[in-house]
């Protein structure tokens, strides 16, 4: 019986090495399956001649051990309360459990008694026969009014006016003559004081005329840092001719 040869999920070899290992608690009783023990076990038994009943009778005594242990581990928390109770106490639970048991099964052959009494019966899947249809129902129409929908539909639409997305540059001569008038005034100006009202177009614009005059000699433009006020002066005549004289 203990060279009984295994071959299940969780363990191959004889059935002596799987109880070593149960009891070493090195596998989980949990992962044994205890019907496929009964069957090799059958299977063996029905490949001799005579039947052994003294290996019979050591089989049910390891798997009802088996099935014990497997039990425990399936409800620790119960076992653990069985084991503290008294043995009257013990015999008490016991005999409650038996009667639940009972109840319980004696349910399932009521249900059992009246699945077969119906067997013969069959339930619609679809809406009662009788069960009411929703009308579904139309307000009045008018058909001037439908007539005119569809007018209003079939007129093409208006073409829309990109008149507004076109953009209008002002010349660079605009901005030049501005610049030159202003500094026939003073002798400097703030570039971003006086374009900061202007549209950035515009000001993109007066930027340019700003390169014109700068390369025309007509002005300098000095900035501090990047992106800091551009400060615009006039060039002073007499100082070039006499800066270019030394030079020569």
């Amino acid at each position: 019986m203990r060279e009984l040869p295994l071959d299940l999920d969780a363990f191959e070899g004889p059935f002596d090495l799987l109880l070593t290992l149960l009891l070493k608690e090195e596998l989980a009783p949990s992962e044994i399956d205890i019907a496929a023990i009964v069957v090799a076990f059958v299977e063996l038994m029905a490949e001799r001649d005579e039947l052994d009943l003294e290996a019979c009778g050591e089989f049910l005594v390891l798997v009802s051990a088996l099935l014990e242990l497997k039990a425990r581990a399936l409800f620790p928390d119960e076992a653990a309360e069985l084991d503290a109770l008294e043995p009257e106490e013990a015999a008490e639970e016991l005999a409650r459990r038996l009667a639940e048991y009972r109840r319980m099964k004696e349910a399932a052959g009521w249900l059992l008694e009246r699945l077969a009494s119906e067997r013969e019966r069959f339930f619609r899947l679809g809406p009662a026969p009788l069960a009411p249809r929703p009308e579904r129902r139309l307000a009045s129409q008018d058909p001037a009014s439908l007539a005119a929908s569809l007018r209003t539909l079939a007129a093409p639409p208006p073409t829309v006016s990109l008149g507004h997305m076109a953009l209008r540059f002002p010349p660079v001569s605009q901005f030049v003559e501005r610049f030159r008038a202003l500094l026939t005034r003073r002798r400097r100006f703030d570039f971003d004081a006086e374009v900061g009202d202007l549209p950035r177009v515009e000001q993109a614009v007066a930027l340019l005329a700003l390169l014109e005059l700068r390369k025309a000699g007509d002005i300098t433009l000095d900035q501090a840092a990047p992106f800091a006020p551009i400060r615009v002066s006039r060039t002073d005549s007499e100082r070039n001719v006499t800066w270019t004289a030394r030079s020569a």
